[in-house]
């Protein structure tokens, strides 16, 4: 047993990878990086102190690549993510912006290169959605690897840290993620990043429990502080009392033997006691992360968002980029479907190299759909990306952001435009490719059964759903604990929505967050939703679940929960009714 005699505290943040650790912590520091000076350079040394800038960004690319090289087997998968970090080297907002720093305000590169993060920091902080704001973790691990070469510093060795421990940072790249040796390292805390960092995807990926965003983690934690990482909650506890040690030493126990039985059923079929099969599917946002829906026994892929490979470089990527990266994901995944959502970029997702527009309010502006239509030689290059790739296996287009019937007909109007001229070309695509659209907006779900008439399916988008039907930003503080999936508002648009597509013969999906919680999936199935998808990890789970219940029953709950008037009255329904199901496969405790 630890020696704990200082009093225990508490630090919330978010889970990004599940599972719980106990340990002595290790804290990782970037010394000298973050204190730079400001001095001015002589119109003579210009020249000079913009080739130091290049030297060390070139250093810094070459130890990148090294780092790729010797990547672990394990993590090929996720050797994109690096190499979107190589490219990010060049990009002109951090490149170019930099030595165009040096050269008018005449400084020192390391005064240039922090003035010109700060501002990008600044400028994706302000965004709303979430995915985004992650991504300046990518562009601010980049940044520090260059300053690390300007200022000297010594880089973080993560490969040589010989000690079982919890390493904890402000912040550790997907590049040092990469390095961690799976005997020596138990778990993962930071102060910045969140779920849609590319650190929580490797840490996933490494299954290990990690938490990010505590904000104050290395002004409290000090080197060989015993604490308790849990990755399920999000909570990590320092200084933790014996009576809390032997608590989280049983849940570790517990959390270890579930996973180890969800995870070996999840090759089984999602088939209800009644014979009814639940298709289960995996949402991605990188190539590489197809592995994990294979094998957490995903049934394809209800969500491929395409987002990335155009924030990653800092141009548009050609129809062969996006042709060859859609065409890997297919191939390997064959033959099980592939649902491709179209560009869910906007103004402010552009932000490199696309657009100068400024918006009060992006979220309610020129995105998803509205961008595409706006920008139409964009949206007809990824079009024509996917087509020819659907050659090569089963593809679904999904367009988003769609608030009515006219974008619907705009969207398919030039998707046959697109088609016409690859069938002139004599280049071979699925004619029948199936269409349909996100229901993310009230009107869409509203105007559910009109839509229905122009598509072959409906996915339900219920993260922007539940944000724009209950007027709440999910990433709001103040307002964040309103975000409730079951309010009853929201089950009764999600009923409208399956109603329509029973009557319509039209397939409904569901592919946002609430599809991923055991504690729904009664009421979904009660509903009429027949396909799921999810994040890669959630998959054993949700089948598990599925497998222990009845459609018939849930059919019948499911009309008692439509007359509850509050999301408290709807989850005590749901554990008074499935309470001991959740329990027994390992979801709630006892």
């Amino acid at each position: 047993m630890f020696d704990t005699n200082e009093m225990e505290i508490h630090l919330h943040g978010i889970g990004v990878s599940p599972g719980i650790c106990i340990g002595k912590a290790y804290l990782v520091g970037k010394e000298g990086v973050d204190i730079v000076d400001k001095y001015l350079i002589g119109k003579d040394d210009l020249q000079n102190e913009i080739k130091r800038f290049k030297s060390a960004v070139k250093n810094a690319k070459d130890k990148l690549q090294e780092i790729i090289d010797s990547t672990p087997e394990g993590l090929r998968e996720h050797a994109y993510i690096l190499e979107t970090h190589k490219v990010m080297f060049k990009d002109k907002m951090l490149y170019g912006k930099t030595i165009e720093t040096i050269e008018k305000e005449r400084v020192n590169a390391e005064w240039a290169l922090k003035k010109v993060v700060s501002n990008v920091k600044s400028m994706f902080n302000n965004m709303t959605d979430a995915y985004l704001q992650g991504r300046v973790d990518d562009f601010v691990h980049v940044s520090e690897s260059i300053m690390q070469n300007l200022v000297g510093a010594k880089s973080v060795d993560i490969a040589a840290i010989d000690k079982r421990v919890i390493l904890v940072a402000t912040d550790i790249s997907p590049a040092e993620t990469s390095q961690i040796q799976l005997e020596k390292i138990k778990g993962l805390v930071t102060d910045l990043g969140g779920k849609t960092s590319h650190t929580g995807i490797i840490a996933r990926t490494l299954e290990i429990p990690a938490v990010q965003g505590l904000d104050n983690a290395t002004r409290t934690i000090k080197n060989d502080d015993i604490i308790v990482v849990d990755g399920n909650s999000g909570i990590v506890i320092l200084h933790p009392t014996d009576q809390t040690l032997i608590e989280f030493e049983e849940r570790q126990s517990r959390y270890e033997e579930y996973k180890a039985v969800i995870t070996r059923d999840s090759h089984l079929p999602a088939e209800t006691t009644d014979g009814f099969k639940l298709e289960v599917m995996g949402n991605i946002e990188l190539p590489e992360e197809v592995v994990s829906v294979i094998n957490y026994g995903g049934d394809g892929i209800g969500l491929f968002r395409t987002e990335f490979q155009y924030l990653s470089q800092f141009n548009f990527p050609s129809e062969d980029e996006l042709f060859d990266q859609y065409k890997d994901v297919i191939e390997v995944m064959t033959p099980r479907p592939v649902t491709i959502r179209t560009l869910d970029i906007s103004g402010e997702k552009a932000v490199s190299y696309a657009t100068d527009l400024e918006e009060k309010n992006p979220v309610l502006g020129l995105r998803g759909i509205r961008y595409c239509l706006k920008n139409p030689e964009v949206f007809k290059t990824q079009l024509r990306a996917i087509l020819r790739a659907s050659a090569f296996g089963k593809i679904r287009i999904l367009f988003p952001m769609i608030s009515c019937q006219d974008e619907v007909l705009a969207a398919k109007k030039m998707l046959a435009e697109v088609a016409g001229s690859l069938e002139k070309e004599g280049i071979p695509f699925d004619e029948n490719i199936e269409i349909g659209i996100m229901i993310e907006v009230p009107s869409a779900a509203i105007m559910a059964d009109v839509m229905a008439k122009e598509v072959d399916f409906f996915s339900i988008g219920t993260n922007d759903l539940i944000q724009y039907a209950l007027a709440v930003d999910r990433v709001n503080k103040q307002v964040a604990h309103l975000y409730q999936p079951l309010n009853p508002a929201i089950i009764r648009l999600i009923k409208h929505v399956a109603d329509v597509g029973k009557n319509s013969d039209v397939k409904v999906f569901m592919c946002g967050e609430m599809a991923s919680d055991p504690v729904n999936i009664p009421i979904l199935l009660g509903l009429g939703i027949k396909r799921l998808s999810m994040n890669p990890q959630s998959i054993p789970a949700v089948k598990k679940i599925v497998r222990a219940l009845n459609v018939e029953d849930a059919k019948r709950f499911t009309k008692d929960v439509l007359k509850e008037t509050s999301e408290t009255g709807v989850l005590e329904l749901v554990f008074q009714t499935y309470g001991s199901t959740l329990f027994d496969i390992g979801y709630a405790e006892s």
